[in-house]
């Protein structure tokens, strides 16, 4: 069975992502694990996170010589706007008049359940965890996962078919008429 988990937040000083169950001698690929946090960076966002950071995975553990070797898979995505942050959101106790509230919760996210939760005054923690940033972790994850589903002879696709009213006109390749996807 694969388990995941990442670690990290927005503006911290990295993402981790962990990714165990992995059979030992899968072929990973570092060019396509960069290649899928590439893929996400060309979506659309509202904030410029976006073109400060150029998402890489270092791989730490469990893959030598381009082969998993049985053991939990860790990544490493460096966060370049860290150095912006570090005084604002220090590990240790730090100045606190630096500290940047979040008082007013996004509607729709995470912020106020979370901060509800944990019996925080205001929302910065939790957005900070809570963040579109996040997702880059789960996409390296879901890199290896992908390479895993490859030496099955598994592809994984996506394509957008209707958004509202709006249908794609004719027949793709993978639909039957019914618009179900073929087996």
């Amino acid at each position: 069975m694969l388990k995941f988990f990442t670690s990290g937040e927005s503006h911290g000083e990295a993402l981790v992502a962990f990714i165990s169950g992995l059979p030992a001698g899968l072929e990973v690929a570092q060019d396509f694990v960069d290649h899928e946090l590439w893929r996400r960076q060309q979506g659309y966002g509202r904030g410029g996170r976006m073109k400060i950071e150029r998402d890489s995975a270092r791989i730490l553990s469990g893959v030598r010589h381009g082969k998993t070797i049985g053991s939990p898979i860790s990544m490493l995505l460096e966060n370049r706007d860290w150095k912006n942050w570090q005084q604002q959101l220090p590990v240790e106790k730090g100045d606190s008049s630096l500290h940047k509230r979040v008082a007013s919760p996004r509607p729709g996210h995470a912020d106020l359940a979370g901060a509800l939760k944990y019996n925080f005054s205001e929302a910065r923690y939790v957005l900070e965890r809570a963040s579109a940033r996040e997702s880059a972790a789960r996409v390296a994850v879901g890199a290896v996962a992908k390479l895993f589903l490859k030496q099955l002879d598994i592809e994984v696709l996506s394509h957008v078919v209707a958004v509202g009213a709006a249908n794609v006109e004719h027949e793709l390749p993978w639909q039957k008429n019914s618009g179900q996807l073929q087996p």
